[in-house]
């Protein structure tokens, strides 16, 4: 039996969710949220911090590459900022070992300017102009430019683990959604294929290429494994986890199973 007829054959299950409101900063944990067609988790990556003027125009947003904006795959200090956003007031609050070091309204100036002012004191060597904070509305500041929620598989994970002969956190890959229960990298094999989450469905678009950031301890905010280059020397490819589009809405929380779904017969 092939790992794709294998992981169609098997159920999987939720045991984390995270939303990413402010795009490098920190992971947000979620117990349930709802899933809207065409649509990322709710708030997820609504901010970025651009790195010097990347010509984004918040009244017709486009897709810009990482590399405008002040991210972990070069930027790793922003693993050592605890932020927390809140959806009521749309408010930052960013602390250092423990300390608030910034917070603001991200939807007025004086907010914004706060939270550039922290970045413009504190990251000066890195920067390539003002940093300014971003915002598109519905727009996400993600990695690839459809609007898509990632999936890592914890059994993947597992496997890196022992080609690394080392630990290996799982919120590097910053995924919106964690599973458990398919066998190592079947995932890869789903694109193309629907799951099944309640009454939530999502189609896999794309398996996700592993960047530098996936070599940055998120606790720590050291550069500390080979993660990319671990996966191409082993695999022959830097894929680790699938990037999946909502075709119908639903909720989904920690708990819950994934299934494949059945194509329907025409």
């Amino acid at each position: 039996m092939t790992a794709s007829a294998m992981t169609a054959n098997q159920i999987a299950e939720i045991t984390g969710l995270y939303r990413y409101p402010i795009k490098g900063l920190t992971p947000e944990s979620l117990p349930r949220i709802s899933l809207r067609s065409g649509q990322t988790l709710p708030a997820d990556r609504r901010y970025a911090i651009e790195n010097g003027p990347s010509g984004f125009d918040p009244d017709a947003p486009q897709w810009k590459p990482k590399i405008q904006f002040l991210m972990l795959a070069r930027n790793e200090r922003l693993a050592s900022l605890d932020s927390r956003f809140e959806d009521a007031t749309n408010r930052l609050t960013i602390r250092k070992d423990g300390q608030i070091v910034a917070s603001g309204d991200l939807e007025t100036a004086a907010g914004r300017a706060a939270i550039e002012g922290y970045f413009s004191e504190n990251f000066q060597p890195e920067l390539k102009g003002p940093p300014k904070v971003l915002s598109g509305r519905d727009h996400s500041f993600s990695d690839v430019a459809r609007k898509v929620v990632s999936i890592i598989n914890l059994d993947s994970v597992r496997a890196l683990e022992t080609m690394l002969g080392a630990a290996v956190h799982p919120l590097r890959f910053r995924a919106n959604l964690y599973a458990k229960g398919w066998p190592a990298w079947s995932e890869l094999d789903l694109v193309g294929q629907t799951l099944a989450i309640g009454r939530a469905r999502l189609e896999v678009v794309k398996r996700i290429k592993r960047c530098p950031a996936t070599n940055v301890d998120p606790d720590t905010a050291r550069r500390d494994l080979e993660i990319p280059a671990t996966l191409s020397s082993n695999l022959g490819h830097m894929d680790c986890g699938i990037y999946a589009e909502v075709i119908a809405d639903g909720e989904i929380g920690v708990g819950d199973q994934i299934a494949v779904e059945e194509p329907k017969l025409v």
